[in-house]
Parts: C-alpha cells; structure tokens; sequence
C-alpha cells in the first residue's frame, strides 16, 4: 500500500480504534498492522501528538506478564475530533472515487 495513503489515514484509524474503547500502543498496532502493513513504532508518535493535543488520555494498567500497559482513552474533545475526520475523509474519498470511475467509463 503506497505510503503516502496511510500517513494521511493512520491518525484516523487510531482515533477510530478508540471509539470502541480503551486501547495499550501494541494492541492499537496490532488492530491496524491486520489491515495494512505498518512498521512497529509508527502509532507512538500520532498517539504522542493526539494526547499533546487533548483528544487522548492516558493510564497505566498493572499486566501480570510484564510492565504496567500505558492505555489510550479518547476524550469528548477526541471523540468530536474523531467525528469531524471521519466526515472529511469520507468527503475526500467520494470525491477521489468519482474522478477514478470518470476515467474508468
């Protein structure tokens, strides 16, 4: 998959992981590494920049097989966030699908 389509997507994909509910790094990139290929520490940065930005938080859970797991929970301002990309992006898409299909026909 060409690079430049997951940058733009990834924060998204994260974001939307986390309507479903709270999430550790290495889960969210195992969500999303079974839908496309992603290298191992691709998600910390954007989680790094959307918790900067309010639209995550954090909290340490004890694990019984190692260190305590640092999980993401989305805020109302993330959710909103969440909601507004999601409309964009949908936006963006349509209109890319209708250029591709007027070359197509």
């Amino acid at each position: 998959m060409n690079t430049q389509f997951k940058k733009g997507a990834l924060e998204l994909c994260v974001l939307s992981q986390l309507v479903w509910g709270d999430k550790y790094g290495y889960e969210l990139t195992e969500r999303i590494s079974g839908e496309m290929s992603i290298a191992s520490g691709t998600l910390y940065p954007i989680l790094r920049k959307l918790k900067e930005d309010d639209y995550v938080t954090t909290y340490l859970v004890e694990s019984e097989s190692g260190p305590a797991r640092k999980y993401y929970k989305l805020t109302d301002k993330g959710k909103e966030y969440q909601t507004s990309v999601k409309q964009e992006w949908k936006a963006f898409t349509n209109a890319v699908n209708q250029l591709i299909q007027e070359q197509e026909g």
